[in-house]
């Protein structure tokens, strides 16, 4: 979209909350830098963008996003360097990202200018929450919400777009083991697999608890049709390694189009490492794991950046994996870390710097 002539309106928090916060033991997704952005969409367009102090809002018991699920966000992270600059990671792919999930709720699209504009803006006011070295990180969550009163079963008419910010270590702490979906379904074909609606991440909690009681922390979601294939995990695409051959499922309207997972095929394709994108059987993966050929599974996403993956269980079977010392799963975590946080040539053209107002 095109760029709007919209002032944004700052007001600065009185006083940083910075000082109270242990961020070498952070809960992922429970603290919240001091600002965030607000921006209403009203009478037919986008208007009153603000960066003001983090905090509550208010909204109607009959808002719309709490009867008909009319919500969509994204995830990004800032990054500093050694220099103090901040930076963020291929910025426009989730913004384009972001309107293609709003198109697909019935949401009117954000400016991608406002939005950039926005987000730089409030980044360098909170830069100081954004910690140097390897894991640290600012999360960011954009996202949007249907505000209309009204229980009619239609779209809303107004929405409120916001971002917040918080800071990060390591998404998963400790072995990550999947359970392969045989009965659940995350989406079917012509649904929102592919857009970061809310309701995809609800609607997976139930399915999800039971496989942790089974002992597992992610399912790896499998085709609603016939659960043959292979699709993405619970927050993560998800990659096989079977030999030296890296495999991962294509894209479609079932599965989200990560930014992570796109950058892991490109760095493979720099790196001469032999990646399929192909649908992938469950019984290929369990065959494979079977006779050992299988060296590694691991899954990518802006949270967990890249998760090996130690084990996985599939109809009352569980595999175990080998800790290989060259894993993939090291090499390319390690390959966007250093492009993430400014210590390695950035041939792709993914940072992008946050400048000092």
């Amino acid at each position: 979209m095109k760029n709007v002539p919209l002032a944004i309106d700052v007001v600065e928090a009185k006083a940083s909350r910075i000082d109270s916060v242990d961020f070498e033991n952070l809960i992922f997704g429970n603290v919240f830098a001091d600002h965030m952005m607000e921006c209403d969409y009203i009478d037919g367009q986008w208007q009153n963008p603000v960066i003001k102090p983090y905090g509550p809002i208010q909204l109607d018991p009959s808002a719309k996003v709490f009867h008909y699920g009319q919500a969509i966000f994204e995830g990004m992270k800032a990054f500093k360097d050694d220099e103090d600059q901040v930076w963020l990671f291929r910025p426009k792919a989730n913004i384009e990202r972001f309107n293609k999930s709003s198109v697909r709720l019935a949401i009117p699209e954000f400016p991608e200018d406002l939005f950039l504009e926005g987000l730089e803006t409030l980044l360098d006011m909170d830069r100081d929450w954004v910690k140097k070295g390897f894991g640290n990180s600012l999360y960011i969550r954009p996202f949007v919400i249907a505000t209309e009163r009204g229980v009619s079963a239609s779209p809303s008419k107004t929405y409120k777009f916001m971002i917040i910010c918080s800071p990060a270590k390591a998404y998963y702490s400790g072995e990550v083991r999947v359970f392969f979906a045989d009965k659940f379904s995350r989406a079917a074909d012509g649904g929102v697999g592919y857009a970061k609606a809310a309701g995809n991440y609800g609607a997976q909690f139930y399915p999800t608890n039971l496989a942790k009681e089974e002992g597992y922390q992610q399912i790896v979601w499998t085709d609603a049709n016939s659960h043959e294939y292979l699709e993405e995990a619970g927050t993560m695409n998800i990659f096989f390694r079977i030999g030296d051959k890296l495999i991962t499922a294509p894209t479609s309207d079932r599965i989200l189009d990560g930014v992570t997972r796109r950058s892991v095929l490109k760095l493979a394709e720099e790196f001469g490492i032999e990646a399929e994108v192909r649908r992938v059987k469950v019984s290929e993966v369990v065959d494979a794991a079977s006779k050992g050929e299988l060296k590694e599974i691991f899954g990518s996403g802006t949270a967990a950046t890249i998760n090996p993956v130690r084990g996985f269980g599939n109809k009352g079977e569980k595999f175990e994996l080998p800790q290989l010392e060259d894993s993939y799963a090291a090499f390319f975590k390690k390959k966007l870390m250093e492009i993430q946080y400014n210590k390695a040539e950035d041939k792709f053209g993914w940072r992008h710097l946050v400048k000092r107002s």
